[in-house]
């Protein structure tokens, strides 16, 4: 029996839960190495602050940051459940 605890699962929890606490109408800094080295335009830049604003109720705020946000956080959902499934099976 294989108990150990998949590491993927922990990223993607730990991403969630510092998206919930993150509020980047209050800190709207960026992980983001293009934007930190001062790129203008970055394909996924906007995607966390997207999910973490879903995460405070902010709807258009979400769609603001980017719109592949909502249907990024209900992926990511799904892939914890899966996740999540698989380690309770094991």
């Amino acid at each position: 029996m294989n108990s150990k605890f998949p590491f993927e699962l922990l990223v993607w929890l730990s991403a969630l839960v510092f998206l919930a606490i993150n509020n980047p109408s209050v800190h709207p800094y960026t992980l983001c190495p293009f934007s930190n080295l001062g790129f203008s335009w970055c394909p996924g830049c906007g995607l966390g602050r997207s999910i973490s604003s879903l995460l405070h109720f902010d709807l258009s705020g979400s769609i603001h940051y980017h719109w592949f946000g909502i249907p990024a956080f209900f992926i990511l959902l799904n892939r914890i459940g899966q996740l999540s499934q698989k380690f309770r099976l094991n």
